[in-house]
């Protein structure tokens, strides 16, 4: 038995075709929803889904884990509401189910599937955006999340494989789309300096507004080749870069903010 979970928040234009291409594979499909407020549980119902309710949280890995905890099959599978299963994927899970009791009996735990990602039009090759492997096949209850990060990895109880195929991710399809979750993931990035308890003091300062984006793009576009994606390649290590330099003018704002407040 597979169950199929996602976290979704406002994910009408992406829902129906993640699910669309594993409702042949599914036996459950679990969705837990962060108070959409468009069709987003509308479709979810239509492909009969389970939807559970909750908030939208700045860590959407902790209604990931929701999810994950509600799911009753013997292999799980986790994925974003913006990612397609391909056909050959689709065959690798398909192989696994039909030999359930060889999968559950095995030392692999979970599997490692690649991805490829969608960005400006662009499936990017290079900028260490591809294979971009991320564990999200697994035995039910031999993985979690640690809940930390809006980036992170499984851990997992055992030995991880390699799945065949891919997750189609299509995160980006336009610019809009990437600068609204990159202003997302910058504020989340603020909360955690402020956290770490990062100062704001020259030496942070020429940390985070000249060295960190420095080395970010320099290592995206020259070190993994980003520059082989062309104009998409280059505007991606930049953003990249970029991200530091904002997530410390969100950090000084919330001091300064802080400071005035306490006046």
């Amino acid at each position: 038995m597979l169950s199929v979970v996602l976290a979704v928040h406002n994910e009408e234009k992406n829902l129906a075709r993640c699910l669309e291409a594993v409702k042949d594979i599914a036996d459950e499909i679990i969705v837990v929803d962060g108070e959409s407020t468009d069709d987003t549980v509308k479709i979810a119902k239509q492909f009969k889904a389970k939807v559970i309710k909750t908030t939208n949280k700045a860590n959407f890995h902790i209604n990931k884990q929701m999810a994950m905890d509600a799911a009753k099959g013997d292999l799980v599978l986790q994925l974003d509401a913006d990612e397609v299963v391909d056909d050959e994927l689709k065959a690798f899970i398909k192989k696994l189910k039909s030999a359930v009791s060889e999968t559950l009996a095995s030392d692999i735990k979970a599997w490692n599937i690649k991805r490829k990602n969608l960005f400006l039009g662009r499936w990017l090759a290079k900028g260490g955006q591809y294979p971009d492997p991320s564990i999200r096949l697994y035995v039910n209850g031999f993985a979690k999340l640690p809940q930390k990060d809006v980036h992170e990895v499984m851990t997992v109880d055992g030995q991880v494989g390699w799945a065949d195929g891919h997750l189609l991710h299509y995160a980006n399809p336009t610019f809009t789309d990437y600068l609204r979750k990159w202003n997302t993931y910058t504020s989340f990035k603020a909360s955690q300096l402020q956290e770490s308890k990062v100062k704001i003091s020259f030496f942070s300062a020429v940390e985070y507004l000249f060295w960190k984006p420095l080395t970010t793009f320099f290592g995206l576009y020259i070190r993994h080749r980003g520059y082989v994606d062309g104009l998409a390649g280059f505007i991606f290590a930049m953003m990249s870069g970029l991200h530091h330099p904002m997530a410390y003018l969100k950090l000084w704002e919330q001091y300064r903010l802080k400071t005035k407040s306490e006046d």
